[in-house]
């Protein structure tokens, strides 16, 4: 389903230009132009044909529509001609089709209730290198020719794309198989842009590979980049209101842990909205990995190896990757090819998957651009009997315009409520806790937005921007336990206002909660474009009463910086008992968090924690130290620091603090970790975490 807004003049009144007092009026009505794709089958599975726009009930939310598009699409089975793998083609030789190049790196939109590729079967081949090994780059490329080469149709039209550090479109739209093949063969083997991130488990191999930034320190986030891109894809595709079937091909989907939700359900609804269905492909093939690693990686090394822990991590990770997958197909319609050596077998799924079906179309009587979901439903009129396959709704467009203060207020929490996240304005969140007491704990909330996406105006000799803030956490029952609603003005002079477009502007708060399991959904909103932001992430506060093993600390802070509360320019002052609850302020000054952990190797690191001792009544001796390894390899330890005074009498935490100058380490990614030992109770803790150090 694919809704496309289009505005229409319904009429206007012009005043004679001699006569100055009267003004021009303009009426605008704005319809909803939605089409799905119906597929109607009967008992034994065969397409049915020659059916009308009559023969079809379409409503939307139960009201009656008038279907004003209707064709039928008309696929054909029947193979081009097999030809060698290694055929060059022939120059003399006549195209029925000729190729159509991509212009401006964008697929080629079709007119408004046009049908641009009638009776053909529209597929996108989609090389996600970023991250994937040059063997499954290899085997990718040769699947995609031997599709080309043996498997493809006389109806199929073909466009690639490729996605390493950016989305290229190499070719539009085409039945022209040698040009394919020259398109497919022509893509570079050996690009493998950000990777796949480091998870910082047992299950990290030694790598030693050197990171180098991209755009901005945002890449980090290599789950969401993707993402990001697959939804710029389907977007291209909107315009096309043939059934389209992208297949994706990757050595699976990491997720980091810090990724944003809202994200993958962006793109999800947005490949809905644009009747595109994932077709996902494990370029990794069939995969049988040995308990201590094959020969395509390093042995992750630690005493994982001999505990087991590796191992399961390692299947754990996999796991998730085909998740992730899986997710993509299942919610847009169409099938994941895992574990399956034959990767042009995915091709050849999305290929029968899409068979003769009819377009409908009609212009929705809901007019309101809310974002809502509509539930659609098409049967077929009395007296005839058939099987339809169609999607069964769609997300409403967004419009989010600059209104009075009560419609903006309404605004931001409809857009925060919204199935369909918005995903215009990148957000990064770190989340950490704090005991406070017994059942009680301070969870400050960092939000990171790239300088970039910032529009200023000026206002009284100043740069400034206006951005709103709202904040929901829920628990695992779905009952909100905490919100936040702010408003901030930055305002910037001289330096700091050309600095802003390779910087970032940072935003805290902070909720009190108890131990158990939440769901925090942030948006945040600027108000000079009005583009807007969702994240949506899940974390759980632990109960360190119940704590017997380990030594219990709370999460760890990494930073790069101290900022005085005076000149901080994004702080919720909504509740000033929360600067005195929150650990990170100390003596008039914040330690703004880090959140996408990417240092420079001429800053200092600092390292912040809190260790508790529940029976203590004075401060027992601890000591610590903060690691960094490059895969197995320790790459530079601190010396051990003795802690042997500050605790709190009411939440019996003891603070613990690092300066670690990066000097000595050579840029890449890392492993952090931060080791505490409590020798009195002989218990211990570890933390580790990913992180990047820039040149």
């Amino acid at each position: 389903m694919r809704p496309v807004i289009a505005s229409f003049v319904a009429f206007a009144l012009a005043a004679p230009a001699q006569d100055p007092r009267q003004r021009e009026f303009r009426f605008e009505a704005t319809s909803t132009l939605v089409v799905i794709n119906v597929a109607a089958k009967d008992k034994s599975g065969k397409s049915i044909e020659g059916l009308k726009a009559t023969d079809f009930v379409v409503t939307e939310d139960g009201k009656p529509q008038q279907i004003r598009v209707f064709e039928y699409q008309q696929l054909q089975e029947e193979p081009l001609p097999a030809r060698g793998l290694k055929e060059r083609p022939d120059p003399k030789a006549k195209q029925a089709t000729p190729a159509t190049v991509a212009k401006d790196n964008r697929i080629a939109p079709s007119a408004k209730e046009e049908i641009k590729y009638k009776n053909r079967r529209l597929l996108v081949l989609y090389f996600d290198f970023s991250g994937m090994p040059v063997a499954d780059q290899y085997r990718t490329q040769q699947s995609a020719l031997k599709y080309l080469n043996t498997q493809m149709s006389t109806s199929d039209h073909v466009a690639v794309m490729t996605y390493v550090t950016d989305l290229k479109v190499l070719q539009d739209f085409t039945s022209d198989r040698d040009r394919l093949v020259d398109v497919i063969r022509s893509i570079p083997i050996g690009e493998t842009g950000m990777g796949n991130g480091s998870t910082g488990d047992e299950s990290e191999a030694d790598t030693g590979t050197a990171f180098s930034a991209d755009d901005s320190e945002f890449n980090m986030f290599n789950t969401d980049r993707k993402l990001a891109a697959l939804e710029s894809a389907v977007k291209m595709l909107s315009s096309l209101p043939e059934k389209k079937a992208l297949v994706y091909f990757a050595s699976g989907m990491s997720r980091t842990g810090i990724d944003n939700q809202a994200q993958l359900r962006g793109t999800v609804n947005a490949a809905i909205r644009s009747n595109v269905a994932f077709y996902p492909v494990d370029a990794r093939g069939l995969v049988a990995s040995a308990p201590m690693g094959d020969a395509t990686q390093g042995s992750p090394g630690g005493r994982g190896m001999y505990s087991g822990d590796s191992q399961r991590q390692a299947r754990n990770n996999f796991q998730q990757q085909q998740d992730s997958l899986y997710t993509l197909a299942a919610d847009t319609g169409g099938k994941a090819m895992l574990d399956q050596n034959d990767l042009s077998a995915g091709i050849v799924q999305a290929q029968k998957d899409v068979s003769s079906y009819y377009i409908l179309g009609y212009y929705s009587t809901n007019a309101a651009a809310d974002g809502k979901y509509r539930r659609v439903k098409v049967q077929i009129a009395k007296g005839l009997t058939a099987s339809l396959d169609y999607r069964s709704g769609y997300f409403a467009s967004k419009e989010f315009k600059q209104f009075t203060d009560s419609d903006r207020e309404r605004q931001l929490q409809e857009a925060l409520m919204l199935g369909d996240p918005v995903t215009d304005l990148s957000l990064a969140l770190e989340v950490n806790w704090f005991r406070q007491g017994r059942d009680r704990y301070f969870v400050p909330i960092a939000v990171k937005i790239p300088g970039s996406d910032i529009e200023l105006a000026r206002r009284g000799g100043a740069e400034s921007a206006r951005l709103d803030f709202l904040g929901e956490v829920r628990d695992a029952k779905g009952t909100v336990q905490g919100s936040v609603r702010d408003e901030v003005t930055v305002k910037l002079k001289g330096e700091r206002m050309g600095q802003l477009a390779s910087r970032n502007l940072q935003y805290d708060t902070g909720f009190v909660l108890q131990p158990g399991a939440y769901t925090l959904k942030f948006l945040a909103r600027e108000n000079e474009s009005g583009k807007m932001g969702t994240f949506e992430t899940k974390f759980t506060v632990p109960d360190l009463t119940t704590e017997q093993r380990r030594l219990p600390i709370s999460t760890v802070v990494l930073s790069n910086q101290r900022e005085k509360l005076s000149e901080t320019v994004a702080t919720a002052e909504r509740n000033k008992k929360l600067f005195e609850a929150n650990p990170l302020v100390q003596a008039g000054e914040k330690l703004v968090p880090s959140v996408t952990r990417v240092f420079r190797k001429d800053q200092e690191m600092l390292v912040y924690l809190e260790a508790y001792q529940p029976a203590a009544q004075t401060t027992q001796v601890m000591v610590a130290n903060v690691s960094f390894f490059r895969g197995k390899v320790k790459a530079f330890e601190t010396t051990p620091l003795k802690v042997d005074s500050g605790l709190n009498p009411k939440s019996k935490a003891v603070p613990v603090s690092f300066r670690v100058p990066l000097a000595s380490l050579q840029p890449g990614r890392y492993t952090c970790q931060v080791n505490v030992l409590n020798p009195e109770e002989k218990k211990f803790a570890v933390w580790r975490s990913p992180m990047v150090v820039l040149p």
